[in-house]
Order: C-alpha cells, then structure tokens, then sequence
C-alpha cells in the first residue's frame, strides 16, 4: 500500500506539473508566435507616413496598412479607392469617416454614402455588418460607416465566394444626392483593422499566391505623391511581415498539448489501476 501511495502521489504531482508547464509554455509561445501576415493594428505602421491622397479607380487606388489613417480630400460624386492587404486567417474591418467642411453647409438636401469592399478579384465583398450605407442629413456635418467582412480563408472552391488572402480594395462613393450639392468639397479618412481570428478558422490548403493583381500607383500616375508616399503605395499591399506560409496554425501547439496530456492521463491511471505489488515471501 505504501508502494501503491508513492507512485499515485508522484503520478498526481507530474500530471499537475505538466499540466501547469504546458499551459505557461502555451501562453509564452501564444504571445510571441506573430499572427498570419503580420499583426492586426500595431503602431509599427505609423513608421510610414499615412496616405493622404486616393485613387479614382481600381487602378490607381491608394495603399496603406492596417493601423493608419489614410485621409483625402475630393467632391461629393467622386469615387474615392484605397486598397490595402489581408492574411489568411484575419477578418477586415473598414472604417469611414466623411466630413463636410462649413463651405458645404448650404447643401440642398439629404447626401447619403455608401462604402463597399472588394477582393484581389474585384469581387464585392458583403459585410457580415456594420452601417455600410449612411444618410447624412441637411444639417450634419459628418457621417461614419463601417463594414466588418468575413474571415478571410487559406483558399476556397471555385464555385464559392470565399474572401481569399490578398488585396482589399475600399470604394467610397455618393448613392444619392441632389444635382446642385454634387461637386461640393469634403474630406474622408478610412481605417482599416485585420486582427487574427485563431487556429478555430484554420482550414487545409492555401492559395499559391496571394490575390494582389497589377495595377499602378498614384505616384506613379501623378507624380506628385512624396517618396514614403510612393514606397507604401509599391509595398502597402503587402503585410509587414509578409504573407502566411499557409501551414502554421495554433492548432499544432493545442494538438501537442493534448497529446502529452494523453499519454501522462493514461500513465496515470495505469498507476492508480495496476494491482499492488507484495512481498513474495508474504
């Protein structure tokens, strides 16, 4: 019975001492593991200078990244374009801000804006949700919108309209409006957040490349953008810390976990259910 004690306590003490150890090593390797395509919204992106022009068509659109503001000025009518990137794994969430200065406060009636989000592809993206559509009345001076897409996937069937990882286009543009308000000044920004959704979204396969087709940059169509204007415009589609490898996923670290906490429940309870042994003189 004495054996019996000894290797159950000593069997109890290693499982609780694994238990505690693999949940430490978890968190430290959960904190230092990067999510996919770089992290969500971190202040390392204001080391570039936010954009503060955009583009008129897919074309030319405007890059920034995740965590900047990117602001512009134009006309109520125009069609505003930002493109900026997302990772396997993280979902978008775009926010818009328009603002009409006190010159535009004599407008005749309603103005009401629409923001809309497009893949690599150019496929409209719907909103999970979020106001993407937002009047702005007579007698306001700004109006916000916000569109939260879905978890972007590693790839999809192609009969499916999966969001896959790549360029993320922003278009804002006026819905409606009355003739004499069109051409009156406003000033826009747009955010944009890509936080990581976790090993639960993780799916087998991935795109060889991501979705990031041609296209030229405003500095390169109109040659006044500064030079960190026109180094993020060549490299603001992609993350800061490059596109996922498409293999690693939390998922490993919970499976190797549950793994050694498997084998040592099962030595465990071989402990506690193995007979004793007795002396073979008694």
């Amino acid at each position: 019975m004495r054996i019996t004690g000894k290797f159950t306590g000593g069997a109890t003490g290693t499982l609780l001492a694994a238990v505690l150890l693999l949940g430490t090593a978890g968190g430290a390797v959960a904190d230092e593991t990067p999510t996919p395509g770089g992290s969500a919204s971190s202040g390392s992106s204001d080391s570039a200078e936010a954009p503060t022009e955009a583009g008129t068509s897919f074309r030319t659109a405007t890059a920034f990244r995740p965590g900047q503001r990117a602001t512009a000025g134009g006309s109520t009518g125009d069609y505003l374009y930002w493109v900026f990137p997302v990772d396997v794994g993280q979902r978008a969430t775009v926010k818009a801000k328009v603002t009409l200065p006190d010159s535009a406060a004599a407008r005749k009636g309603p103005v009401t804006w629409q923001v809309d989000v497009y893949d690599g592809l150019r496929r409209r993206q719907p909103c999970v949700y979020g106001t993407q559509t937002k009047s702005l009345a007579a007698d306001k001076s700004s109006v916000e919108l916000r569109c939260v897409l879905r978890t972007v996937r590693a790839w999809a069937e192609p009969w499916a309209n999966d969001p896959l990882p790549g360029s993320y286009f922003v278009r804002l543009t006026v819905l409606d409006a009355k003739q004499e308000d069109l051409g009156l000044p406003v000033q826009t920004e747009i955010e944009a957040e890509t936080p990581g959704q976790g090993g639960a979204h993780a799916v087998g396969g991935s795109l060889t490349t991501p979705l990031t087709p041609g296209r030229t940059t405003v500095s390169q169509s109109g040659g006044g953008a500064s030079s960190a204007g026109a180094q993020l415009a060549a490299s603001g589609v992609e993350p800061e810390d490059g596109w996922a490898s498409g293999w690693w996923t939390d998922r490993w670290l919970w499976t190797v976990a549950g793994g050694v906490l498997g084998a040592l429940a099962g030595i465990a309870g071989y402990t506690l259910a193995r007979p004793a042994r007795r002396n073979a003189a008694v």
